[in-house]
């Protein structure tokens, strides 16, 4: 929960959620030994944890017997037992082992019960659960689903990270702040990034993508002291970044042989508040001593500006203003509506009819 100044907490408006596709529920390092852990995704308890075979799950966090959640209860590696009377589950499938109070004479069959419990895939360092819409019925891993987002790589070597932040407003306004090219020289202020003084036109190709659309490969902004870097390599730095519903930003950035990628996801926790995880991997600077805890620090200050920003912003969103979308640096939060619209209605019309140029300052 996120408090302001005073100690209240905050809250904004509301947002539609989209269902029927897999989003990161937490680092699955944190899944070990017998413990259960819990999220929150799209409004829906979870508990999470691990079997003795390495496999992850995840389930409804409540007994479908009285409604306890699961996670006050025990895990031995194999079964999830509800601590108010017992209920044993196998927590992949959900199905139902053992109920202890059953008598000889009872002809109930314990197996023909199930918890919910939700396909749930390790990659990447994350544990990625698939969300159905109401009334989807059951969902099995592996079956018609679409495929568990992953992050891509370009060398057998490399070196990775993570970063996460909990947002106080709901999915979208994440979502476009995470799309948003306007706002880097105010927000991202810093000698190692960028500042007023450096804005400079852009004109940026975008291409549509399957429920999404893609910054064609361009060479990257050269006032930004981090992309400078990679001069040093003495080959033309090229980067892509594509946008893909429900919630999902890549750049890949190319230099040579040398690369860096990263996905960054905005995932709904309840209807009002998200949460931003960013994953990248890189081969670049491979040998550097203390690479990766400087990429850290760097990074997480980073997050740590957009996710102050989202604070600010929310104080200003619970009174509901009426807000704009303006000209081509809002292009893109634009086409991210459209395209949730026709995901929500099921036409899966694309707002884009081909490719086209943008211009702004930032």
């Amino acid at each position: 929960m996120t408090i302001d100044a005073a100690g209240a907490a905050i809250t904004g408006p509301t947002a539609t959620l989209i269902y029927d596709d897999w989003y990161p529920a937490m680092r699955s390092d944190l899944l070990r030994g017998n413990r259960l852990r819990t999220a929150m995704l799209l409004d829906l308890p979870l508990v999470l944890g691990r079997r003795k075979d390495g496999k992850i799950f995840a389930m409804r966090d409540s007994c479908p017997h009285r409604g306890i959640p699961l996670s006050v209860g025990w895990f031995d590696g194999e079964h999830v037992t509800c601590r108010y009377h017992g209920w044993e589950f196998e927590p992949c499938s959900g199905q139902c082992a053992a109920i202890p109070s059953l008598s000889s004479f009872d002809k109930l069959d314990a197996t023909r019960i199930f918890a919910s419990a939700f396909p749930c895939v390790e990659k990447d360092g994350y544990a990625w659960v698939y969300i159905p819409g109401a009334g989807a019925g059951r969902k099995i891993e592996g079956a018609d689903l679409l495929p568990v987002p992953e992050l891509p790589k370009f060398s057998e070597r490399y070196r990775s990270a993570h970063l996460t932040a909990d947002l106080p407003c709901n999915v979208d306004h994440g979502i476009i702040g995470l799309m948003d090219p306007a706002h880097g020289p105010f927000v991202h202020q810093a000698w190692w990034w960028r500042s007023r003084g450096s804005i400079r036109e852009k004109t940026k190709r975008f291409e549509p993508i399957p429920e999404g659309f893609r910054m064609a490969a361009h060479a990257p902004s050269g006032n930004s002291a981090p992309y400078k870097l990679l001069g040093v390599y003495g080959e033309p730095v090229e980067t892509t970044i594509d946008f893909v519903l429900p919630n999902r930003r890549s750049e890949t950035i190319r230099c040579g042989k040398k690369w860096f990628a990263s996905l960054t996801t905005v995932t709904p926790v309840t209807a009002s508040t998200c949460r931003i995880d960013v994953v990248a991997a890189w081969n670049v600077f491979y040998n550097v001593p203390f690479v990766t805890p400087i990429a850290k620090f760097f990074g997480a200050k980073f997050v740590r500006q957009d996710q102050v920003t989202m604070i600010q912003q929310a104080e200003g969103l619970k009174h509901n203003p009426s807000l704009m979308l303006i000209d081509d640096a809002d292009k893109p939060a634009k086409w991210y509506f459209a395209l949730k619209q026709a995901r929500l209605d099921g036409s899966r019309k694309h707002p884009m009819d081909g490719p086209v140029e943008l211009h702004w300052r930032s």
